[in-house]
């Protein structure tokens, strides 16, 4: 049984169909790379999965669990905020808040749902003991993303680098099933992409399971378990790096490789 199955996706803007019937599975510990042109549908497809845009029709079943039915419209906002803690999001655009330092950054979130989003009321001993765990397991996160001096520097004492490793510890805080980058190093300097690809590399190796929107070419090629090249919404081609890099199948897919490495920032 795969881990993540993803079911005939359709989403549409207003009389703009984005996604046009997307299907695909993902085995526990396997990094999927999504690549394809701007407008093809790759981060509307991520941000259904992370339930922050809600598809028109399909299902989403995590561990054999169904998550989401497009049938189903009774979803509560509570009900969707539990969903979303099957998968981390990281951003391009890094979305820290500036106003909190590093580690708060990291731990937030883990506050709310434990403490200020109990069921029990906590006694201040309790509230104190979470905290201190949530302290440490932020640490550690920072430590893994070769951060641990920054845990009390603000967002704008950081490059962009660095920000976007704290926007991936933060992802990893809340212990999600399946992590997912969204074009991870489009905001970066090409000399600060090389630390931020490290760090999504070195996570392969602790068996996470991630889906990966990225215009990194050879990143896709090296990470990757499994490839799709997105184009006018669907799923053009699938398969593993060495089908997909090696001997592509589309037309369209032959293309889009071909312009890539003509042009490997596109």
């Amino acid at each position: 049984m795969a881990f993540l199955e993803v079911k005939n996706i359709y989403k549409s803007f207003g009389r703009t169909e984005v996604l046009k019937g997307i299907d695909f599975e993902l085995q526990k510990g396997e990094v999927l790379a999504i690549i394809g042109s701007s407008g093809s549908g790759k981060t509307t497809l991520l941000r259904c999965i992370n339930f922050l845009e809600r598809p028109d029709t399909g299902v989403f079943l995590v561990d054999g669990e169904e998550i989401f039915n497009a049938e189903d419209k009774a979803y509560t906002d509570k009900q969707i905020r539990e969903k979303r803690l099957h998968f981390g999001m990281v951003f391009q655009s890094f979305n820290l808040f500036p106003q909190y330092t590093v580690l708060k950054n990291v731990s937030l979130a883990q506050e709310l749902m434990r403490i200020n989003g109990s069921d029990k009321k906590l006694s201040k001993s309790e509230k104190q003991a979470i905290k201190a765990e949530i302290d440490a397991h932020s640490r550690n996160l920072l430590d893994m993303v070769g951060l641990s001096e920054k845990v009390n520097s603000y967002p704008c004492e950081l490059s962009g680098g660095q920000q976007q490793r704290v926007a991936i510890a933060r992802a990893l805080a809340m212990k999600p099933d399946i992590l997912c980058f969204d074009e991870p190093t489009s905001a970066l300097d090409p000399e600060l992409t090389g630390e931020v690809l490290k760090v999504i590399r070195e996570l392969k190796t602790s068996d996470r399971t991630m889906i990966v929107v990225t215009h990194e070419m050879n990143f896709a090629r090296s990470v990757a378990d499994k490839v799709i090249f997105m184009a006018d919404g669907i799923i053009e081609e699938i398969g593993t790096p060495d089908e997909v890099f090696g001997s592509p199948k589309s037309e369209k897919t032959r293309a889009f490789l071909a312009k890539s490495l003509e042009n490997p920032m596109d």
